[in-house]
């Protein structure tokens, strides 16, 4: 499979970005990084590798763009409100300067996007807020709550960025043609949060499956095992 590397000068973030792609060909999978990790983690772990014969066959492309969690949601030495706003400007990030560009890749201008544990927040988060952007949506053992992260300030940029929250008062039409995918375990550490999201999804009438798979840790075997059998659900053409 092919790998290209790229690196940017972001304008939202005011910073260096990279990015891996993996794919010469195919329908666009955005892949976000676990907590704090690196644009070659899901490389370096396997998950890549894990989906190798959709890349071979040119069904899909990967793209694996840095986090800045340690700037945003995992920085201690900063206020909350300059944390949320620092992710605030790496949503615009990935919206205005990936997903804006590789969406013309697929048949219906649009992308699948993924991420595990912390990387599913990401992937729901990017979801749900920007659902014309999206046609699939695989969030592995992902949690969907930042307060945790806020140290109990609140405000909008909070609110409506912590799915469990805003979820219930959304009415873009295009939040109902996603295909959801909530990966867990009844091992998994975040089982109890797919549950709950799974009952606000329910509580909305917005079609999901809850993938729960038995005694698998929240761990790189259970992600490689669920991704690939995740991405068979695109129709490539």
């Amino acid at each position: 499979m092919t790998e290209d590397y790229f690196k940017w000068h972001s304008p939202h973030l005011n910073q260096e970005i990279e990015m891996l792609v993996f794919g010469h060909a195919g329908y666009p999978v955005l892949l976000f990084p676990t907590s704090m990790g690196s644009f070659h983690e899901n490389k370096d772990m396997g998950l890549v590798e894990s989906a190798k014969w959709y890349l071979d066959q040119g069904l899909i492309q990967i793209f694996c763009p840095d986090s800045i969690d340690k700037n945003s949601f995992y920085n201690k030495n900063i206020h909350p409100v300059h944390r949320i706003e620092n992710h605030v400007q790496y949503d615009k990030m990935i919206c205005h300067e990936i997903v804006e560009k590789i969406k013309h890749h697929s048949p219906t201008g649009k992308i699948a996007i993924a991420g595990c544990s912390f990387g599913g927040y990401h992937a729901a988060n990017f979801a749900f807020r920007h659902p014309g952007y999206v046609s699939h949506l695989f969030a592995m053992s992902g949690a969907f709550s930042i307060k945790n992260f806020m140290d109990g300030f609140h405000n909008d940029n909070v609110f409506y960025n912590s799915p469990e929250d805003y979820l219930f008062g959304l009415n873009d039409y295009e939040l109902w043609n996603i295909d959801i995918v909530l990966g867990t375990s009844n091992w998994d550490i975040c089982f109890d949060a797919n549950l709950k999201m799974s009952k606000i999804l329910s509580n909305r009438n917005i079609h999901h499956w809850l993938d729960i798979r038995p005694e698998q840790n929240h761990d790189w075997p259970l992600w490689k095992e669920m991704f690939p059998h995740y991405l068979s659900r695109i129709k490539f053409f």
